[in-house]
């Protein structure tokens, strides 16, 4: 459970604009989201380090398009319940699709950044019926991503935060220490020449120093990596086969050093619906919040499309 000293710090206003947070049950766990307005559901998956408050942006430009904006903690993350297991990309997954039901909606349009991406392309290809259309943003397709762990040296040592990440404990220690500095470092160099804001970095920071977060935060890629080759692994990765059949969106910085364009740009392989790409010039691995307005116009302009090209 969250620290009950934090509340204030993950339900976070947003200037002009009534942000509703609520605490909703599923997949056996309790999830802290905020929401923002009236109309079909987007629902928005973050990506790591940050927590649901990352969205903020988009929450307020999707809320006047037209759209209910509803921007969730993932498990272990802000707001949300740290359980001592289930940091499995299968069941984060079955986290979001469970949210989408108890918020009482047929489905939802997808969109996650990251480790949200992640887990965006595998509620898509496991739970479609729950998924209207599909944005993913800075993370290729879950395929993609472990073929280029192991075969791709650069995208190896692009990802050696990861690698680090399979340490028992010094991790945790490593991001909550000086108050989270190295969450500050890390999306300072993962951006690009524009970086969130120093608030929004401060925001971060504090959000990983609550108790349990920075553990569980890292969970999720400690199975990515041992899941390599270990039987659960190789049966998610060929689960993961199944193509995509919803309008997808691939949006992704040009200069994002964390996730390469090369490794990302083959995910189209894997849907069977328009897929459209957008590489987003100048921009790292937060085009989300480096280019606020450029990204929401271009997310916004692609959920009013009724006929998506490829």
């Amino acid at each position: 459970m969250t620290d009950p000293a934090h509340p204030s710090l993950v339900r976070i206003g947003l200037p002009g604009h009534q942000v509703i947070h609520r605490d909703v049950a599923a997949n056996g766990a309790r999830f802290h989201i905020a929401e923002l307005g009236d109309g079909p559901l987007v629902l928005l998956l973050h990506g790591f380090p940050q927590f649901w408050w990352a969205w903020r942006h988009q929450m307020a430009a999707l809320a006047e398009a037209g759209y209910r904006a509803v921007a969730m903690d993932l498990r272990g993350v802000g707001g949300s319940d740290r359980t001592p297991r289930g940091y499995d990309p299968a069941n984060l997954a079955l986290d979001v699709t469970g949210v989408i039901r108890s918020l009482g909606e047929p489905d939802a349009a997808l969109v996650g950044h990251d480790l949200g991406g992640y887990l965006a392309w595998t509620a898509a290809a496991m739970r479609p019926k729950l998924v209207r259309r599909l944005a993913v943003v800075s993370m290729p397709h879950p395929r993609r991503w472990r073929a280029a762990m192991l075969r791709d040296a650069r995208q190896t040592a692009a990802n050696s935060y990861i690698w680090g990440f399979q340490r028992p404990w010094i991790p945790e220690r490593q991001l909550t220490a000086e108050d989270g500095e190295l969450v500050g470092r890390l999306i300072r160099d993962w951006s690009g020449p524009r970086p969130p804001e120093e608030e929004a970095v401060r925001t971060y920071r504090r959000a990983m120093c609550i108790p349990s977060t920075a553990h569980c935060s890292v969970e999720p890629y400690r199975w990515l990596v041992r899941s390599l080759a270990r039987p659960d692994g190789v049966q998610f990765y060929r689960r993961m086969k199944r193509p995509v059949r919803v309008p997808t969106l691939h949006l992704h910085g040009s200069l994002d050093p964390v996730s390469r364009t090369r490794s990302a740009a083959g995910s189209g392989e894997y849907v069977e619906a328009p897929y459209r790409w957008r590489l987003f010039d100048g921009l790292g691995h937060f085009p989300h919040e480096e280019d606020p307005v450029a990204f929401s116009t271009e997310l916004i302009n692609w959920l009013k499309d009724p006929e998506p090209d490829r």
